[in-house]
């Protein structure tokens, strides 16, 4: 497979003309593609340019409005609302941010609920903004469904992640994780299909309601829950607080991510904000005790920990030629 090694900016520049030229406005084609370098940065394949042909695909067919504003509101002391117009994600994220952060500083714990946009793809690179800014972050957001309830063979739920940020004393993030409720995210499936690959025990049923190792027998059947009935557990609570809280659409509502036409994706996401100075000094010396436990122990790290942003990444090159492609507009 061959690859070749590209600069992030250059990522980001192609991802941003990208989605300008199939129809996203130049603010919001900004916010997404620092979304897809982070993505890329870390390794995230299936969040970063994995999604963008979709992405452009849905601007054309008008499946996501790449150029409405989203509506801030504050509804609540505490509560912050942003209705994002079946818009993206990133960039209702981005309007929000800034009145979210003054109100947590204000009151030591808010809420950020952002309704009826498109996927928001990675759910940690929003906690992580929350988290920079000195905050603990924690998000929820739904998906369509994929995961059946244990023992059962029809999807309800979506692999509906949930993601926690966690701030260091000196200004940078101490860990942070971003996993799904489900066994496995849809697109590690996808991808073994692809692939021609087996898939592990544990992480779907086909249409019956059989473990599979097949891939191709998984799509056609669903996914499980991480953990069994506790990872379902989750998911539900996820589901409540995206869906339920938010005014978005529940996992059963939701088509295909990717499919390329019909109802923009109408997901929502609920991010919990809280001052980690708001009942006393104590927070940072907790956290430290923690690193060091960790640390002390051979092989082991916390997720998301010590992370240094790359210069370049490797990606492959049917990918390359792929964002080549898209960064000059629709072909004809």
């Amino acid at each position: 497979m061959e690859k070749i090694e590209l600069n992030l900016n250059e990522i980001e520049s192609l991802t941003k003309n990208a989605l300008i030229n199939h129809g996203a406005s130049n603010w919001i084609a900004r916010s997404v593609a620092k979304a897809v370098r982070v993505a890329e940065a870390k390794g995230n394949l299936i969040c970063g340019l994995y999604y963008l042909e979709s992405y452009c695909t849905q601007l054309v067919s008008g499946r996501v409005d790449g150029t409405v504003e989203p509506i801030v509101s504050l509804p609540k002391s505490a509560s912050i609302h942003v209705d994002a117009k079946y818009g993206f994600a990133q960039a209702a994220f981005e309007r929000a941010l800034p009145l979210a952060l003054k109100t947590v500083s204000d009151t030591g714990t808010c809420s950020l609920a952002i309704s009826h946009s498109h996927t928001c793809t990675s759910l940690g690179y929003f906690t992580e903004q929350i988290a920079q800014a000195g905050f603990i972050g924690i998000g929820f957001t739904n998906a369509s469904a994929v995961v059946s309830p244990p023992g059962g063979n029809k999807a309800i739920l979506g692999t509906n992640p949930i993601a926690m940020s966690i701030p260091s004393r000196n200004g940078d993030i101490a860990f942070q994780f971003d996993q799904s409720t489900s066994a496995i995210a849809l697109g590690k499936i996808t991808m073994a299909s692809a692939a021609g690959e087996n898939i592990p025990i544990g992480w779907a049923v086909d249409s019956q309601g059989n473990d599979t190792t097949n891939p191709n027998e998984a799509l056609k059947g669903s996914l499980k829950s991480s953990g069994d009935y506790k990872g379902w557990g989750f998911g539900l609570m996820t589901e409540v607080l995206a869906a339920a809280f938010t005014g978005s659409v529940n996992s059963l509502d939701v088509k295909g991510l990717k499919l390329p036409q019909g109802k923009p994706h109408d997901l929502g996401q609920c991010y919990i904000i809280l001052d980690p100075s708001t009942h006393g000094s104590f927070f940072f010396d907790r956290i430290e005790k923690i690193i060091t436990a960790v640390s002390e122990q051979e092989g082991t790290r916390l997720p998301g920990s010590n992370f240094v942003m790359p210069k370049t990444v490797k990606i492959e090159k049917k990918i390359f030629d792929q964002l080549s492609k898209l960064s000059k507009g629709p072909t004809s």
